[in-house]
């Protein structure tokens, strides 16, 4: 069993703390090594010194983690994996070793890197707490886990003493927010880097975008429209004979609110990252949503997720953003942003490589594309080996709770500052996990369902 609850962590963390927070980070400070010594003293892990990687959740986004984690440097070693079930665990490696055979063959990877992979069984570590013996044994460590989980392994983490790369998002409630950011002052006093999911911002042309209207390409921003609107995610599964209500939605996790925090939350949120990195990653100090469920089939396996939102932030200055996203089967879909400034427009549609401004000085966008996952890896381990530390806390906490703000906006259908969001009381977290039952998946109704 696991008993923890992230609750009273801190009880509220203003608008006004995370600008001066905001103001104060730097993409890259100093850094750790791996061993306990090192991590000690400080000292840089040399260029032939091996990383012991571990992951932690394999499903499809730890699976490409682990991969873009061995191709980030010869030295790096798959050494430990964890999952709540052992077919996961077994065939993920096996589709990670074969997508790295392949990989060798084609010369895309280095004579060798199959002997990267090193997940002796006697570390492949299941069920809840399979996730504190990965820790245990590696110096870096992939948390790639349904997003419920993802402060309490963040926690684990940083008090061991290791650097981190996490999936986005990093929580799925408020309470997990504030856990969070306490895990990333222990990361900070440690040393240690922290890398997150976010990756549309190592994508060179969306960088070079963005650095663009930062410096003035549009002149003052005032207007952000971004959109993913997709047909959804694959299909849920069914219960099978046997299943208690945990491993039902679990197996199912992204239809339940309470796992994934809900699709704009889980998915929707780099959309969200687009509209807080044109304001400067400054927090709205409002939201109000719509939004529900009209095209879900109404089945225990669909869970209580819905299928759209529209979500308006009111930022300082009377600048707005604006965000769409659904999950409708047979629409079109869209995964753009449109922003808007005193000297001119741009447009950006990342999918179909168009970044253009027009205005005053019109520009389109003239970097090549890159692999954005494998950036990740490659900055997380260049700056582990360089001493270089590299800490995303600010930015990945500000973009889950505008995304999760959002969500409280829409379920209840009221009007949610900042302030109320951070200090919110509703912890999706039991607290307690196991193979027991799981609290009914009730679907939220505006105007019923309660601001907390």
């Amino acid at each position: 069993m696991i008993e923890e609850s992230h609750t009273n962590v801190l009880s509220s963390v203003s608008r006004r703390e995370v600008l001066g927070a905001a103001a104060g980070v730097a993409i890259g400070s100093t850094l750790a090594g791996a061993t306990a010594a090192k991590l000690a003293g400080f000292a840089p892990v040399s260029h032939r010194e091996t990383l012991r990687v571990g992951l932690i959740g394999c499903g499809g986004r730890g699976t490409g983690a682990a991969i873009q984690a061995i191709s980030a440097d010869p030295n790096n070693e798959l050494y430990a994996m964890a999952d709540l079930w052992q077919d996961r665990i077994d065939g993920r490696l096996k589709g990670i070793t074969g997508e790295i055979e392949r990989r060798v063959k084609t010369r895309e990877a280095k004579p060798g890197a199959v002997e990267q992979i090193k997940v002796d069984p006697s570390r492949r570590f299941t069920g809840f707490d399979g996730y504190k013996k990965v820790i245990d044994s590696c110096d870096v460590v992939l948390l790639t886990t349904p997003p419920v989980f993802r402060p309490m392994h963040l926690r684990a983490a940083v008090e061991a003493g290791k650097h981190i790369f996490c999936e986005k998002p990093v929580a799925v409630d408020a309470p997990g927010i504030r856990h969070v950011l306490e895990s990333a002052r222990i990361a900070k006093e440690k040393n240690l880097s922290l890398m997150s999911g976010f990756c549309w911002r190592h994508q060179l042309q969306v960088a070079e975008t963005f650095e663009k209207l930062l410096a003035g390409g549009i002149g003052n921003v005032h207007t952000v429209q971004s959109t993913y609107n997709t047909s959804g995610w694959n299909p849920p599964v069914e219960r099978q004979p046997g299943w208690s209500d945990t491993e039902f939605q679990l197996r199912n996790w992204q239809y339940f609110t309470a796992l994934s925090g809900d699709h704009i939350v889980e998915q929707a949120i780099h959309a969200i990252d687009w509209i807080a990195w044109a304001f400067g990653d400054v927090p709205p100090i409002s939201c109000v949503g719509v939004g529900g469920r009209m095209t879900r089939p109404e089945t225990p396996a669909s869970g209580n997720v819905w299928d759209s939102f529209g979500i308006t932030y009111n930022f300082d200055g009377g600048r707005r953003g604006y965000h769409m996203c659904r999950h409708w089967p047979n629409t079109p879909g869209d995964n753009t942003a449109y922003i808007l400034g005193s000297k001119g427009a741009c447009t950006m549609d990342p999918w179909a490589a168009k970044h253009v401004i027009e205005g005053e000085t019109p520009w389109s966008g003239l970097m090549p594309s890159n692999d954005m996952y494998q950036a990740e890896h490659d900055t997380l381990f260049k700056a582990i080996r360089s001493n270089n530390r590299f800490d995303d806390s600010q930015r990945m906490t500000n973009t889950t709770m505008m995304a999760i703000m959002a969500r409280m906006a829409s379920y209840t259908g009221q009007i949610v500052t900042w302030d109320q969001a951070m200090g919110s009381v509703e912890d999706l977290n039991p607290g307690n996990w196991g193979w027991n039952d799981r609290p009914d998946a009730i679907v939220a109704i505006p105007g019923q369902t309660k601001l907390m």
